[in-house]
């Protein structure tokens, strides 16, 4: 059997540039589709340090004019992954995040940028690269939602499309007065195309014309479909209903390796935990706690908004410090989280320590180091942080919510003993249910044979892509048979 082309497109990719999970996700999926016979390469732009880290490369498209500026196509390798890179300086050459201005303003020519990765992609799917003319093509959330609307109005034999949803809050909206520079007919601006309440829907439009949408859990993939959870998109959702699904993502477990991984001071397994202490030790000196060993460290590694439930936390330190508890955090988002939990770290010195940002080294470290990982989001399509968590023998606390429902199965005693307990779940999402979350989680705590029990659950668990890399090998290839390419 021959390898499955698929090209991928994404507007981000660890660890060339992250802002969130679907970097991980781009970065890893390549690798683990490799042991099912399907060679992906992976559209990505031309941002300075995907340039910077780019090995040998040559020119396969050059373009004259790419809606403002000259560009190119390099195709080359980078951390192991084979890329075709959007080399276009007029539009991915800045500093600040792949989508926003230092200061954290959203560029104002995002449609643009976005929409030129789109078209790229879709001439390499149609052939513009004779060397790689991909089986199917997988875009990724709003910012290569366009790409699907590209290969159905070019009007030729096109490739499959399948587009996975990371988080259907953000959507790509934008006035209807960039229509005429999208490169897509007048006719393309309507209902039954790319037209969404009056602008441009960049994710509506993948939505529209994908063959397969996937979210990336089962439970998010229902969830999605309700007016609740579907933020204005689940009537067009359901009229496709037959073709969505949801895949659950997984980590790198050769990145995330308590086993191995350089970023941690000491090393453990679930057979050999003892280096867990040590990492723990490390982490109270770098926030400043006292290193308390019957206290329990709680921790947090999460943009700072009410999506994330970070407001329950922060109302919630009381709770956790009356039993005993300290917390560490590394976040970045809403102003008064942020304020309030800076505010809770200079009143409680020793107990509270928080730094705001983002650093890679410092999450490995949260999650070796933590005695329970908080994730108590309001929605949550998969997240990888419990998962993170559950390799690293931190036990998360998370509500029953998307992805989170699916990873995390409830630790009461008996589930403990059966081997299959491997966190705290509470619901509905209140703070009286939060705070009960924390009580049960401290009760297992204050039993040292029943906790190490449940660390070794939790460690034990399978969090890699290896099951969900053949689901999407399996999808591909029943697309490929049904378009009869």
């Amino acid at each position: 059997m021959s390898a499955l082309k698929v090209l991928s497109v994404v507007s981000e990719l660890y660890p060339l540039i992250k802002t969130g999970g679907l970097a991980d996700v781009a970065g890893a999926l390549p690798g683990a589709l490799a042991a099912h016979e399907v060679e992906v390469r992976t559209v990505v732009p031309g941002y300075p340090s995907v340039m910077a880290a780019l090995e040998i490369a040559s020119t396969v498209v050059a373009i004259e004019e790419l809606w403002g500026g000259p560009a190119r196509v390099l195709a080359g390798k980078a951390a192991g992954l084979e890329l075709f890179v959007v080399d276009a300086p007029h539009l991915y050459a800045r500093p600040g995040s792949p989508y926003q201005a230092p200061g954290g303003a959203d560029w104002q020519d995002n449609a643009v940028r976005f929409a030129a990765l789109s078209w790229i992609a879709a001439q390499i799917a149609m052939g513009a690269v004779p060397a790689f003319v991909p089986d199917v093509v997988h875009t990724h959330d709003w910012q290569t939602g366009l790409v699907a609307a590209y290969l159905t109005y070019d009007g030729r034999r096109r490739p499959g499309v399948v587009t996975t949803i990371h988080n259907i809050a953000f959507q790509g909206r934008f006035p209807a007065s960039l229509m005429p520079m999208m490169g897509l007919p007048s006719y393309a601006f309507g209902m039954e195309g790319i037209e969404y309440y009056g602008g441009i829907g960049f994710l509506k439009a993948s939505l529209r014309f994908a063959d397969r949408i996937t979210t990336v859990s089962p439970t998010y993939a229902d969830e999605i479909l309700t007016p609740e959870n579907g933020m204005g998109l689940e009537g067009l959702l359901n009229s496709r209903r037959a073709v969505v699904s949801g895949i659950l993502n997984g980590i790198d477990d050769t990145v995330w390796n308590p086993a191995t991984d350089p970023l941690l001071p000491a090393h453990y397994t679930v057979s050999s935990p003892l280096g867990r202490r040590l990492v723990r030790t490390e982490l109270c000196r770098r926030f400043g706690l006292v290193d308390d060993p019957k206290a329990i460290v709680f921790g947090v590694v999460s943009r700072l908004s009410w999506q994330k439930g970070l407001d329950l936390v922060l109302a919630g330190m009381d709770k956790i410090l009356a039993l005993g508890g300290q917390l560490v955090l590394l976040g970045s988002g809403d102003a008064d989280l942020t304020a309030g939990f800076q505010r809770a770290a200079s009143t409680n010195p020793g107990r509270i320590g928080c730094t705001i940002g983002y650093d890679e080294s410092l999450a490995h470290l949260i999650q070796g180091g933590s005695d329970v990982i908080l994730v108590p989001s309001r929605f949550e399509p998969c997240g990888l942080t419990q998962l993170c968590a559950l390799r690293y023998g931190a036990i998360p606390l998370v509500s029953r919510v998307g992805g989170l429902a699916d990873t995390i199965i409830e630790a009461n005693e008996m589930a403990i003993d059966a081997g299959t307990g491997t966190g705290v779940v509470f619901s509905p999402l209140s703070q009286e249910q939060f705070e009960g979350a924390l009580t049960r989680v401290a009760r297992l705590h204050a039993d040292p044979t029943l906790w190490r029990r449940l660390m070794r659950n939790a460690m034990k668990t399978d969090v890699s892509w290896s099951r969900s890399a053949g689901r999407y090998a399996d999808l591909y290839r029943g697309l490929v048979v049904e378009r009869g390419a």
